[in-house]
């Protein structure tokens, strides 16, 4: 059965240009060459506040719930800290996983 993996994400506005350009060229590639997903979409949060910033949401769909469990393992806290060291406190995420239904 496949899973969404959804990661929700905070955007200061003086980084959002550069955070998002980042998304695009580095980040999202850098998931998908792990191949662990069979697709993504970035969105971005409309009607809404955003006093704090932009919200946007990535949206990763694996194969498996196995799959999934491997990336977190493997891949995810690489990716994380290279998060974190580049955007720290100015980007915040939350991450939840989804069972597709239908």
């Amino acid at each position: 059965m496949q899973h969404l993996y959804n990661i929700t994400t905070l955007v200061s506005h003086p980084i959002a240009v550069d955070w998002l350009n980042w998304m695009q060229k580095e980040h999202i590639p850098g998931i998908m060459s792990s191949g662990c997903f069979l697709e993504f979409r970035l969105l971005r949060l409309k009607d809404h506040d955003e006093t704090e910033g932009i919200t946007y949401s990535l949206q990763l769909l694996a194969k498996s719930r196995d799959v999934y469990e491997a990336y977190l393992e493997k891949y995810a806290p690489a990716l994380r800290e290279e998060t974190r060291k580049h955007w720290g406190e100015k980007a915040i995420s939350f991450r939840t996983l989804l069972e597709v239904v239908n």
